[in-house]
């Protein structure tokens, strides 16, 4: 059964699925299962370039991918920014190389808001 929004990815080609809703079943690409990516946290790197940082100013919550900047090349790049609280997703900005590895939201309920992000090479990374 596939994990309501879990971000699942395909070791053969690559391929990228979020599950917005789940149910019985396996997902299948390249006829093999697709790999839940499990959120990697600043325990497995520390804080340098993958985990996301959050900053709240009110309703406005500014995520940062990493204390230093990540690299925003063609081969190496942030693909998405979520925050998330508890099981649900309250909001995401997908990502290019070449912008800014940040994203701006505005959220009503700020409490126990967490942040997560994809790296194309690295995987996913949730904020502590």
């Amino acid at each position: 059964m596939a994990e309501q929004n879990g971000i699942y990815k395909c070791n053969v080609c690559g391929n990228i699925v979020s599950v917005l809703d789940a149910h019985a079943g396996t997902l299948v690409c390249c006829g093999q299962p697709m790999q839940l990516l499990t959120p990697k946290t600043s325990k497995d790197e520390g804080r340098e370039k993958h985990v996301p940082v959050i900053e709240i100013k009110g309703k406005k919550v500014t995520v940062k991918v990493g204390s230093v900047p990540h690299p925003m090349l063609d081969s190496h790049y942030i693909m998405l920014v979520q925050l998330v609280k508890g099981n649900e997703i309250v909001n995401g900005k997908r990502l290019k190389p070449g912008d800014k590895p940040e994203a701006v939201f505005t959220v009503e309920d700020t409490a126990g808001i967490k942040a997560r992000d994809l790296c194309n090479i690295h995987g996913l990374w949730i904020s502590d």
